[in-house]
């Protein structure tokens, strides 16, 4: 800081104050309504189940209330560099600076304040919803109301899917029916992976001899991505496929189809497990 900056009287100070504070509300006043109407709604996952939309509820509340913050600094770094700049002629050192115990209460307190309250919402949305997040075998947070049941199986690199409500019948696609609560039962037979269904809105860990549990609502008929989001192996980058949200009565002719297809095999599957026993030997590494 140079000699001028640093030997400030108090009035040019309090000044500086005063002008950091009024360019900090206007820009917040401006930015904040801006960020919650503008980029709130189109902040992911979107809208393609109940858990997606109040995923991008929540990413829009938190990064409003962050916005004033970040407009906070942004004043303070731009004002800082625009006023206190050398300008020529000899550079010395200005007096040391003391700390102002004002500052440091108000500091403190605000930012207690912030992380407590951003703290407490969160919490609070995760045990209303459960956000689509895998909740191990014995889930926290359990959506009220009938649930079709899918089990989820990773493996090196595929995903595929049993219905067994509908005989344990195993698909390589995802289909569900529309505005249906879905309890996904998620497990691997070798690698750790982890389902990811980015426009639905859910994301848990397949690990292996665990039954992982997430909830999803399903909306309106939609088609999705499904990818691995855990490092799993040499092709893991090629672990992915796609799903679709139909109507139930489209869903209910699709299971009857796969049920016929896959009959030939299906005293080849194992029983209908939570978890599975795979020969480690057929297993590629």
């Amino acid at each position: 800081m140079t000699t001028s900056a640093a030997n400030s009287a108090p009035s040019e100070r309090i000044n500086h104050g005063r002008r950091v504070i009024v360019a900090w509300l206007v820009l917040s006043v401006i930015a904040t309504p801006i960020v919650a109407l503008v980029l709130g709604p189109s902040l992911p996952p979107g809208n393609g189940s109940s858990q997606g939309t109040e995923q991008v509820f929540d990413n829009t509340w938190l990064t409003a209330t962050s916005t004033p913050i970040i407009c906070l600094l942004l004043v303070f770094f731009v004002y800082a560099l625009s006023q206190f700049r050398h300008r020529g002629g000899e550079l010395v050192d200005g007096p040391p600076l003391r700390n102002d115990a004002r500052i440091q209460v108000w500091w403190i307190a605000i930012t207690s304040a912030t992380v407590l309250m951003l703290a407490s919402f969160g919490t609070y949305e995760l045990l209303q919803t459960g956000s689509g997040g895998g909740q191990g075998p014995k889930a926290l947070v359990v959506p009220k109301g009938p649930k079709m049941e899918v089990q989820v199986i990773a493996q090196q690199w595929e995903f595929t899917y049993r219905y067994p409500g509908y005989g344990g019948v195993e698909t390589p696609t995802l289909v569900l029916p529309a505005n249906t609560l879905v309890e996904f039962h998620v497990t691997s037979l070798d690698a750790i992976h982890s389902f990811w269904a980015y426009q639905l809105g859910v994301k848990a860990d397949a690990n292996p001899g665990v039954d992982n549990v997430a909830f999803v609502t399903t909306k309106g008929p939609r088609s999705f991505e499904v990818r691995c989001a855990e490092l799993c192996g040499l092709w893991h980058g090629y672990m992915f496929n796609y799903g679709r949200v139909v109507p139930e009565s489209q869903f209910a002719s699709w299971i009857k189809g796969q049920q016929a297809a896959f009959a030939p095999v299906a005293k080849y599957l194992p029983k209908y497990s939570t978890t599975y026993l795979p020969d480690p030997q057929r297993r590629a590494g």
